[in-house]
């Protein structure tokens, strides 16, 4: 297979790798990169684990080839701490009990970030639309709701203090 040149953000920092030509960002992230948060489920794009963000959207990173994300910012679950201390989200679903395997929580969480970055103030429903791509066997759903809606709340604190 012939390698192909990748120059991407990831999780902030410049990245430029030569990777397999037809490899999927998810075999680079996890492969290349070690970066391990971005989990491989199905490999089909239906249960959400491998979810990443691209350019301010969540994506799929099973069905995503590696080179194109040429020029695009990505982030996964590591680039969302800050200076060691978790964001809101990830706190919310560690107090919140809403990670039992742990399995689906990263791309939950990064699901969910999409969603808080665009509405600061989601209803229920809202958070329902935004990780229904994500399967998660363990929860039950609602400990993840509340994580969420919990860390909108706390967004939004953060925020009027500022």
């Amino acid at each position: 297979m012939t390698k192909v040149a990748v120059q991407f953000t990831l999780n902030g920092q410049e990245q430029s790798e030569f990777i397999e030509g037809g490899s999927t960002l998810l075999a680079a992230l996890r492969g290349k990169l070690g970066l391990y948060s971005t989990k491989a489920g199905c490999h089909q794009g239906t249960c959400g684990a491998c979810t990443v963000i691209i350019d301010g959207e969540p994506r799929l990173s099973c069905l995503t080839l590696a080179e194109r994300c040429t020029g695009k910012e990505v982030t996964t679950l590591e680039g969302l701490t800050s200076n060691g201390a978790l964001h809101p989200l990830q706190q919310a679903f560690m107090e919140g009990f809403a990670a039992q395997c742990g399995f689906c929580t990263p791309g939950m969480i990064l699901a969910a970030k999409t969603l808080l970055d665009r509405n600061p103030s989601p209803s229920r429903d809202d958070v329902i639309d935004a990780i229904s791509g994500n399967i998660c066997r363990c929860t039950g759903y609602e400990p993840i709701i509340s994580a969420v809606l919990t860390a909108a709340e706390q967004l939004r604190g953060k925020k009027k203090n500022a």
